[in-house]
């Protein structure tokens, strides 16, 4: 079957609010412990998009199957350059090849953007957890571990940080033209 992959709109929100929905209900992909609102998932789309930040979704047969986007890091100035993933499948699509797909585009949409870094912070990030592998198959290598680190259905959860150098990484000085450099200056920041 086909998967398109195109930005998400606010008349995605529905589904998207969804497949994260279960994502907190049955999995330790999110630490979170209560599914946010249709409401609270448009307050947080649309701080993503007056950033500027890729959001993405996937489509078979015109149903959205997964969605992924990247995000700030931290909020201070100096880690402008560094975008944090996150990706979230439907129970039904799993294993079908659509994380791949998405974080290709993503990996992709960031490049262009000019930032240097993209970190995965993975919940329950296990060896043989679906987003670790994902993660180590498009070239994201480990840079850290917390044990234990979150508490879920009833159990510790290791939290695993995995890291990709973009555009050169921290080899050269960063590009002035590219987003997160020109929205810095925007603001009156000085690099």
């Amino acid at each position: 079957m086909s998967i398109t992959i195109r930005h998400a709109l606010v008349g995605d929100l529905d589904r998207i609010t969804e497949i994260y929905a279960d994502a907190v209900l049955h999995s330790t992909a999110t630490y979170e412990l209560e599914p946010p609102t249709r409401t609270d998932m448009g307050e947080r789309f649309a701080a993503l998009m007056d950033g500027g930040y890729p959001y993405l979704v996937a489509e078979r047969q015109g149903v959205i199957v997964g969605y992924a986007y990247a995000g700030p890091f931290r909020a201070r100035p100096a880690y402008r350059f560094i975008v944090e993933d996150s990706i979230y499948i439907a129970p039904e699509a799993k294993g079908a090849g659509i994380g791949k797909a998405l974080m290709q585009t993503l990996i992709t949409e960031c490049t262009g953007l000019g930032f240097r870094q993209i970190v995965a912070v993975i919940g329950d990030g296990h060896a043989d957890s679906a987003s670790v592998r994902l993660h180590e198959r498009l070239g994201f290598g480990h840079t850290g571990r917390m044990d234990g680190s979150g508490y879920k259905h009833g159990r510790w959860l290791d939290t695993v940080f995995m890291q990709m150098p973009l555009n050169g990484g921290a080899s050269t000085p960063p590009d002035p033209n590219s987003m997160p450099e020109r929205q810095f200056r925007a603001r009156g920041g000085k690099g």
